[in-house]
């Protein structure tokens, strides 16, 4: 496979990122879900008006995975208050590894995860984390493969359905830990 680029995302990408984040959402979740959900869900959680609202977030951060001028997938991290729990100052959430299914085993998930990574340690964050739901064993185990740990659960509802995310960590090695 060719050279996948990565994009940080603006505003200009709205559009895109509403197309890739309701295909891969609806790729990942629809067969655990009924479709009035899903789509009450798409409508809601992908609307233009939200997706601006979190692009222009200065503690949100999204970012394209491109192959041959097409985007297959994303990542959005969240700092600060604008991560969905904890809101620790210290730590990196990311809300968001998306791939789309055709180019699942092609190292898309893993180059959007080491952005995350790359930024978590620029950031000085201690560590990243996030909720994956419990039954993608496929997340879980490429999160596991990156050394995160599960440490804790939440409640996540779609629409009216309530999941179940176990949450994993990922403690970052800071320069400091080295020179002890």
């Amino acid at each position: 496979m060719d050279k996948i680029e990565t994009k940080k995302i603006g505003l200009n990408d709205i559009e895109q990122l509403q197309i890739i984040g309701r295909l891969t959402f609806r790729e990942t979740f629809t067969s655990g879900n009924t479709d009035e959900n899903m789509q009450k869900y798409l409508d809601e959680g992908f609307s233009i008006e939200k997706l601006s609202a979190e692009i222009s977030d200065e503690n949100s951060e999204f970012h394209f995975a491109i192959y041959d001028n097409k985007v297959i997938g994303y990542l959005k991290l969240n700092f600060g208050h604008a991560q969905t729990e904890f809101k620790d100052p210290n730590s990196v959430e990311i809300e968001r590894i998306y791939v789309m299914k055709e180019f699942y085993g092609k190292q898309v998930g893993q180059i959007l995860f080491n952005i995350a990574l790359n930024i978590a340690r620029k950031s000085n964050a201690n560590y990243l984390w996030l909720g994956v739901w419990e039954e993608n064993p496929r997340a879980i185990n490429f999160y596991k493969k990156n050394g995160f740990i599960a440490f804790d659960k939440h409640i996540f509802k779609l629409v009216n359905e309530e999941q179940t995310d176990i949450l994993m960590k990922l403690k970052l090695v800071m320069q400091s830990d080295h020179e002890n």
